[in-house]
């Protein structure tokens, strides 16, 4: 194990070693106040407003007794004789906060109007709780209250079935949703984000791309693994983009505690970045100052969003004005 954590550690950039081993005291933490939301996270004049649905609730078979709390965001623009595409978000009640730090739907809103993704219809799913225990709420993400814990860290495929099979089945008969597993993204941030990947991991046959927010790839249920995964297997269509930043978690709880590796979120969100990189996969990254929290996430959302979508289908038809807001201008 020491030999193994020293290869690692001689991959990783002498900065975020640095960082680490000095629990990231060279950064100030206050330094994620610097990431604002722009216009694309604004509700902005002339924009149609797409409609959320929820709360709902769907009983779990794969987590006996516990119940998923979610909604739905269905954009203006979408038309059922027309197949959407499918975004599902983790810890939902976060997502859609209208006074947050990431605001989805408000983004939906605008990069779906203009064109700059597709129109998609979104999941945005809570964590697991039984019928004594209280809904997550958006400061406090349901790690002491819910299933939380389990059902996002572990590393098996028991998360991609209630995706796959107990949700997937709900949302497409209720809306027209595109099979195209290319036009299926996943998304989350901490914990939720390691759920976002294993999802994908184990059901690419249903999702390809992934966007992951300061994701929780630690030794909190053995989810560090994951890079060596990556190198052992065959190749999986998977885009994944990774935002993090340097002021995350960095493995050093305490003043006295030792320096683990296994639990400094930067440095495995790298290691998988560079795993998969490695391996072919088509992966973007923005390591910036962030903490661990949704700051730096919601300002680069929208550019995020565009690079994950950025070749989704379009009409080569110049009368085709179901895409446009203007009529073609009159030929010469």
């Amino acid at each position: 194990m020491t030999k193994r954590i020293s290869s690692i550690l001689k991959s990783v950039p002498l900065l975020f070693l640095l960082a680490a081993l000095t629990g990231s005291n060279a950064f100030a933490a206050g330094e994620d106040a610097f990431y604002k939301l722009g216009p694309d996270s604004l509700a902005q004049e002339g924009v149609p407003h797409g409609k959320l649905l929820g709360p709902m609730h769907l009983p779990s078979q794969v987590f006996s007794n516990y119940t998923h709390t979610y909604w739905i965001y269905v954009p203006a623009q979408y038309d059922p004789k027309q197949p959407a595409g499918l975004l599902v978000f983790q810890d939902g009640s976060a997502m859609i906060a209208t006074n947050g730090d990431v605001r989805v739907p408000t983004v939906l809103d605008n990069l779906i109007w203009r064109r700059e993704m597709p129109v998609v219809i979104a999941v945005f799913i809570s964590p697991a709780i039984t019928a004594g225990q209280p809904e997550p709420s958006p400061s406090s993400w349901g790690d002491r209250d819910s299933l939380r814990p389990q059902e996002y860290n572990e590393v098996t495929n028991r998360y991609a079935r209630v995706i796959c099979d107990e949700f997937m089945p709900v949302i497409t008969n209720q809306y027209n949703i595109s099979p195209d597993p290319d036009l299926h993204a996943i998304a989350g941030s901490s914990s939720g984000a390691i759920a976002a990947f294993g999802v994908a991991w184990f059901r690419p046959d249903q999702f390809h791309k992934v966007i992951s927010s300061v994701g929780s790839f630690v030794n909190l249920r053995g989810g560090y693994v994951y890079p060596e995964m990556v190198l052992a297997a065959e190749r999986k269509p998977i885009r994944m983009y990774f935002c993090d930043g340097v002021n995350d978690l960095r493995g050093v709880r305490g003043t006295n505690s030792a320096y683990d590796v296994t639990r400094d979120w930067h440095i495995q969100n790298i290691r998988l970045m560079e795993a998969m990189t490695k391996k072919g996969y088509d992966v973007n990254y923005t390591w910036g100052i962030g903490v661990h929290g949704q700051k730096q996430f919601g300002a680069q959302l929208p550019e995020i969003m565009r690079w994950i979508w950025r070749d989704y289908p379009r009409s080569a038809d110049p009368n085709n004005k179901e895409e446009r807001s203007f009529h073609a201008p009159a030929s010469p």
